[in-house]
């Protein structure tokens, strides 16, 4: 197929509730949308790039830059056999993984559409449903990190992951503990924590947590080796895995136990096939973490977390928790804990025009004739 026509849309979601982890708190969410057409149909990716460069080194105006200079006219015009030649023509340019993955993936959508079957058909995922948790941003008491806790297992999501960071971490899981001692827990970090911590992070190992994500550098992998030799608790790597090859690195070192697969992280779909291969085959569990993401990236999510080796509930929440109305049609809905992996062609999800048009700040086209 022919990429005829490829568009980057600025966009702007204001959150339900705050979220806060150990670097931000977010009231918006300001990204990209990309949408990729061969043929006069359309596929679409997001960018899960935050507004500004804490997570990682990308940033939402960064990644438009990278995507509209360099990413998009590699592609515009280019005859593609499968979406796993975009990870190919990408390749010259180094890192910008998340704008990478935000074009990739709108070309995933459109090729699975024009084969009229799901993504999650066409990357050899079979499952018919995802677990799913729910990721609680830092709380200013243990008091109210109990409640929001209680309310998110009376709703039935299938883990708890709680954020923290110093002075906001023991108290509050031994809290979060004492009152649910069987819920499935994990603690997130986001790198707030140093090997000098070492004897702090010892205590985690009397809460019988799922994991904690992320605890130390966010480019480490030396020292989380040497943390998890002592920990009990299984260490899990998020932001430290940004391909492959990182991921076997730190499996070789042993520098984790689990690795959360992000697919705007990883440079996108092809590469998050890739590390899940090799972690189901090390028996490394992983799952598919979320950036707050709109609809799209979340049918994304549903479709990598499809895949046989996402052993654990990921992040992909119902739309309704973060947004008041979501792009996607129909919202992304929990039964008991579990999410429905889409059907239909491509992401399996209609999108809503109307709402798109509405947040969208700032439109670019691209089409074979501006080269």
């Amino acid at each position: 197929m022919i990429i005829e026509k490829i568009t980057v849309r600025r966009a702007s979601l204001d959150l339900i509730t705050p979220f806060t982890t150990s670097f931000s708190t977010q009231t918006n969410r300001d990204f990209l949308i990309v949408e990729a057409t061969s043929a006069n149909i359309t596929g679409y990716g997001e960018c899960g790039a935050f507004a500004y460069p804490y997570y990682s080194e990308e940033y939402t105006s960064g990644c438009e830059l990278a995507l509209t200079e360099h990413l998009i006219p590699l592609l515009i015009g280019a005859d593609i056999s499968h979406p796993d030649d975009v990870r190919d023509r990408l390749a010259p340019i180094k890192r910008n993984n998340m704008a990478k993955a935000a074009v990739e993936g709108a070309v995933w959508d459109l090729w699975a559409k024009t084969q009229d079957v799901s993504l999650s058909h066409a990357i050899g995922g079979s499952k018919h449903s995802v677990d799913v948790g729910i990721s609680i941003g830092i709380k200013d008491s243990e008091t109210e990190l109990v409640e929001v806790v209680s309310r998110a297992i009376d709703e039935g999501f299938s883990r708890i992951k709680v954020k923290i960071k110093p002075d906001a971490d023991l108290s509050f899981l031994r809290a979060v503990r004492a009152e649910f001692p069987d819920v499935p827990l994990m603690a997130d970090a986001n790198n707030a924590y140093s090997l000098h911590d070492l004897d702090h992070l010892r205590q985690l190992d009397a809460l019988d947590l799922m994991m904690i994500e992320q605890p130390l550098a966010h480019d480490d992998i030396v020292d989380h080796r040497h943390l998890q030799s002592v920990l009990r608790t299984p260490i899990c790597l998020d932001e430290s895995i940004h391909s492959l090859s990182d991921a076997r690195k730190a499996i070789e070192l042993g520098s984790c136990r689990i690795i959360n697969i992000k697919i705007g992280r990883v440079g996108g779909v092809s590469e998050a096939k890739d590390i899940e291969a090799l972690c189901r085959d090390e028996r490394i569990d992983v799952w598919c973490g979320g950036m707050l993401e709109s609809g799209i990236g979340r049918a994304h999510n549903l479709a990598i977390a499809s895949l046989p080796g996402f052993t654990l509930p990921g992040d992909t929440a119902p739309s309704a928790r973060y947004w008041s109305k979501d792009v996607i049609i129909p919202e992304v809905t929990m039964n008991r804990g579990s999410v429905p992996v889409p059907t239909g062609p491509g992401i399996g999800f209609d999108i809503d025009h109307a709402m798109l048009d509405e947040i969208t700040t700032r439109t670019q086209e691209f089409e074979v004739d501006d080269r």
